[in-house]
């Protein structure tokens, strides 16, 4: 899969093409509008991450340039605008989705996956682990039929285990890719959603798959084996 990512604040712009790539997308991007139209013309990817507040020229021109083109490429929009009539203006324009800075990698990544199924593209829509499942169609989580109702965060969290499991992953990884860029949270929020997310696993008796590794972070893994639960 291809991406083109358009947004001129540079350390934000490399954030995302660091975590595109690790998630294996291939990626090109561009630091103002013009560059990033021209690049987008070439009707070359599979989906293109939009910043509306641009140089040279905005996201909702190019978005309404594109369509004009009959590129029907999907647009996921960058802003830090939080006003229902920016996201209107967008998506009447053609824009397929928006995500509101500040936002989480893992949000993005769900996002893109999202747009990714809808081109028809072979993308999961279930993650297992022993009896833990996760439907990104639904943005929810299973234990033998049972819904977990997870939030947003709790969500993103056992997908990130899953996605990862049997790996140790630390407190500020889990942090900056469920909580993000430029969020005012501490790293301490991982603790407290950590301990949310095991309680509605232990009505099922599984909150045992998520180890604590003590002074590093936390592990999901089906066994006890060199790691230690608090």
């Amino acid at each position: 899969m291809k991406i083109l990512v358009v947004e001129d604040e540079f350390a934000l712009l490399e954030g995302i093409i660091k975590i595109l790539n690790e998630e294996n997308y291939v990626t090109d991007r561009a630091l103002n509008g013009y560059d990033g139209l021209e690049l987008a013309k070439q009707n070359i990817y599979d989906v293109i991450v939009l910043d509306i507040m641009l140089p040279e020229l905005d996201g909702f021109s190019i978005v309404k340039s594109l369509r004009e083109s009959a590129i029907k490429t999907p647009i996921l929009l960058l802003t830090a605008k939080d006003s229902v009539e920016d996201r209107v203006k967008g998506l009447d324009l053609g824009a397929d989705d928006y995500l509101i800075k500040p936002f989480a990698a893992a949000e993005l990544l769900a996002r893109i996956r999202v747009l990714l199924r809808g081109k028809g593209e072979n993308v999961e829509s279930e993650l297992v682990y022993g009896p833990l499942v996760i439907n990104e169609n639904e943005h929810d989580g299973y234990i033998d039929d049972h819904k977990l109702n997870l939030t947003v965060k709790e969500y993103l969290l056992l997908e990130f285990f899953i996605r990862n499991k049997e790996q140790i992953l630390l407190r500020d990884q889990i942090f900056n890719r469920i909580w993000g860029f430029e969020s005012e949270a501490g790293v301490n929020v991982v603790d407290v959603y950590v301990h949310h997310l095991r309680k509605k696993l232990a009505i099922f008796q599984c909150d045992q798959f998520i180890k604590t590794v003590r002074g590093i972070g936390f592990m999901l893994k089906g066994d006890d084996e060199d790691v230690s639960k608090d």
